[in-house]
């Protein structure tokens, strides 16, 4: 193993990038690599995707099929479904899930998998580096261990590095080549060689002292997230029985140059992140008999959101002389953000089958989520309906989950029945502010 050959390779882009997965942080990381210069091969378990990807067909939606084109075009980027292929890669980056099993316990089989896959086929002097959010020790305990039942040694015979991801799909302002990347090596060597792979293709790189910090960096990142989010979503909670708007709250208190931060309330957090990564900690911290109450409260309060809306809009039809069950319902977006096609975790799944388990008639619509995916939770099988005049007067209730700036709020306000926002998306409303109501 020669790390400055490595290094020599990085620096006159002769080296070939491997990436293992390629969804919503492994093809970005995969366009990023290519217009860096590097020839890269992208590596999943599902062939179509590979197939489609080679088609110059793109499946995510803020990235459109041009671009896949393009880089195909340029003979730099390959995919494939075959992990043989990875002795020809000299760095492999994993970009796979980490989700929670049924009881909030860390689920690592796609990186057990992967290291599975990858060992029979690796070769003497390969970086590898894991970029799934995951908690302090996995690369080491959990990866090495795989990675070495081929017969190589990390630190010996192949560079072992963590380098979490900061991917924040339909985010122009940041894409990946302009957020800076964290580095932590589980040997000297292996950090100077992920250092200089990094720093090759993004705006800076952040050197910690090993792979465990660099796990707990992106823990702290979306744990901060976690926990003030949990806090605004209990305020809202408290103000709402005062009579004052959480919003206007939040915007006059934003207007402080110092020493605040503004985060917003809603009904529930999604995403690939958020709701998951907390619990990957909590459930690390008890091997150390540590108890993590902040952050398990923080959990509570969040997923108990969708039930408060449901609620919400139980008692607002109620008011109404209309009961929730056999109500038609209308939710409005199923992806877990704003403008994106990302419906992972999404609060809008959970409220529509809170609903249809309460006995209401659901319907959903967003403009980037045609059809709903089967999750590990749900198997929805709804399709996305059209907003129009006579379809919205249809329904006895509309639940804003996500604010798509491709929703005409003025529209919806004027001939829905009952809108329910949970997002202050109709703030600038003018007309039928009656109908309206938060939650």
């Amino acid at each position: 193993m020669n790390p400055s050959k490595f290094v020599q390779a990085v620096e006159s882009r002769q080296a070939v990038v491997g990436i293992v997965g390629l969804g919503y942080v492994g093809l970005p990381l995969a366009m990023t690599f290519c217009r860096a210069g590097f020839r890269v091969l992208g590596f999943d378990i599902d062939s179509t995707k590979a197939a489609a990807l080679n088609r110059g067909e793109s499946y995510i939606g803020h990235i459109p099929s041009s671009e896949v084109k393009q880089l195909r075009g340029s003979g730099k980027f390959e995919a494939t479904a075959d992990f043989a292929r990875a002795k020809e890669a000299d760095a492999i980056l994993i970009c796979v899930p980490t989700p929670l099993a049924e009881h909030h316990e860390p689920d690592l089989s796609y990186i057990v998998n992967t290291g599975k896959s990858l060992a029979p086929h690796l070769r003497a002097g390969q970086l590898i580096v894991l970029e799934s959010t995951t908690y302090p020790g996995t690369t080491e305990e959990v990866l090495a261990p795989e990675l070495e039942a081929g017969g190589l040694r990390a630190g010996k015979d192949f560079l072992l590095a963590y380098s979490p991801e900061r991917e924040d799909p339909g985010n122009a302002d940041f894409s990946t080549g302009r957020i800076p990347k964290i580095v932590g090596g589980c040997t000297p060597e292996a950090l100077d060689a992920a250092d200089a792979l990094y720093r090759a293709v993004v705006v800076s790189t952040v050197r910690v002292s090993d792979a465990r910090t660099a796990e707990a960096v992106k823990l702290l990142e979306n744990i901060f997230r976690g926990v003030n989010i949990a806090l605004v979503n209990e305020l809202k909670l408290i103000y709402t029985k005062m009579g004052i708007d959480i919003w206007e709250v939040i915007e006059a208190a934003k207007t402080k140059p110092f020493g605040f931060m503004p985060f917003y309330p809603g009904p529930g957090l999604g995403g690939h992140c958020i709701p998951i990564d907390p619990f990957y900690l909590t459930w690390k911290a008890r091997e150390y008999g540590v108890s993590t109450r902040f952050i398990e409260l923080a959990g509570e309060i969040n997923t108990a959101m969708p039930a408060h809306v449901v609620g919400a809009l139980m008692n607002l039809l109620n008011d109404q002389g209309r009961a929730l069950k056999g109500a038609r319902v209308l939710v409005l977006g199923a992806a877990y953000k704003p403008n994106v096609g990302d419906p992972r975790e999404s609060p809008g799944l959970t409220l529509i089958d809170l609903l249809q388990e309460r006995g209401a008639e659901v319907d959903y619509s967003d403009p980037f989520v045609p059809a709903l995916p089967r999750t590990r939770k749900f198997d929805l099988a709804l399709t996305s309906v059209a907003l129009t005049a006579q379809s919205l007067a249809s329904y006895d209730a509309v639940l804003i989950a996500t604010a798509h700036d491709a929703f005409d709020y003025p529209f919806i306000v004027q001939h829905g029945k009952l809108v329910l926002d949970t997002r202050n998306a109709t703030k600038n409303v003018k007309t039928g502010r009656e109908k309206i109501f938060k939650a």
